[in-house]
């Protein structure tokens, strides 16, 4: 039986491996010099990538550097050494690192995932870039991206995606990656549960009832019962955010540059002009 890490390209090279090396490729995630700080909340999808990062770093003809950094927001000791315990078993040296960041966000009451996910967000920023590099990487999969997408359109009637990588509004300087951006979560888990894995779920106490996660919950029971007449529905909502057909819009927006189909319709013209016009925001 393979390693762990030789488990990722012996096994499930194709699902895995290809995927992610697809990933970091076609959307040039890494350039040569890169620093990149991996972010690991010791869930199942943080782990993977770690583990991919760590055998690319290794092969990959692009020079660059990876840092492990692992943030403890506020873990039982139980919870903190079950993330311990699989680090040391996948080989990842990682910086593990104390915050009060769930107490704080239990404090405000409403919304609670949402401000602890902003306050995890903001500081491994920060502290990435306190150690020196340009990125951090996140664990976001297919799934992510597709949920992503459903949800915008059925609960905050917008149309956008979870983009590969994304620059910092508020430190400069600093990228967000998605490595494993094309690989789906089921060969995630098909690949814990080959290895014998056991990941830690969300660990705190604030997520049971966040609006968040009941919504994501909903989209993903959705995509179930959908799978089941139409198995390309993945794939087809993935390829809706690239087939994007402008001329075919009510009205969008770039920035604080907004446009409306009825700008040039009398015109006749394809090319949309700006507008503020109250009916972009109705």
């Amino acid at each position: 039986m393979p390693s762990i890490e030789d488990s990722i390209a012996n096994v499930f090279g194709k699902t895995i491996w290809t995927r992610f090396n697809r990933s970091v490729r076609d959307y040039e995630l890494i350039l040569p010099g890169d620093s990149i700080a991996v972010c690991i909340s010791g869930g199942k999808d943080s782990m993977l990538l770690a583990l991919c990062m760590k055998r690319l770093a290794r092969f990959s003809r692009t020079p660059f550097t990876v840092r492990y950094l692992a943030m403890d927001p506020g873990y039982t000791p139980e919870t903190r050494q079950r993330i311990e315990g699989n680090l040391r078993l996948l080989g990842i040296e990682a910086d593990i690192l104390r915050t009060n960041i769930f107490s704080s966000a239990e404090k405000t009451g409403d919304n609670p995932c949402f401000l602890c996910s902003r306050l995890r967000r903001g500081w491994l920023y920060k502290t990435a870039m306190d150690m020196g590099c340009n990125k951090i990487a996140l664990g976001h999969h297919f799934d992510d991206v597709i949920e992503t997408i459903l949800m915008g359109m059925l609960y905050g009637s917008q149309m956008q995606t979870m983009l590969p990588k994304l620059h910092s509004e508020n430190y400069k300087g600093m990228e967000l990656i998605r490595p494993l951006y094309l690989v789906r979560e089921n060969d995630i888990i098909g690949w814990a549960d080959y290895n014998g894995l056991e990941f830690i779920q969300c660990a705190c106490n604030l997520s049971s009832g966040g609006e968040g996660s009941s919504k994501r919950r909903e989209i993903k029971e959705l995509l179930v019962q959908l799978r089941r007449t139409n198995p390309a529905v993945d794939m087809n909502i993935f390829r809706s955010a690239e087939n994007v057909n402008l001329r075919k819009l009510m009205s969008y927006h770039s920035g604080s540059e907004r446009h409306h189909f009825l700008d040039d319709y009398a015109e006749g013209h394809t090319v949309r002009g700006n507008i503020n016009k109250g009916a972009v925001n109705k």
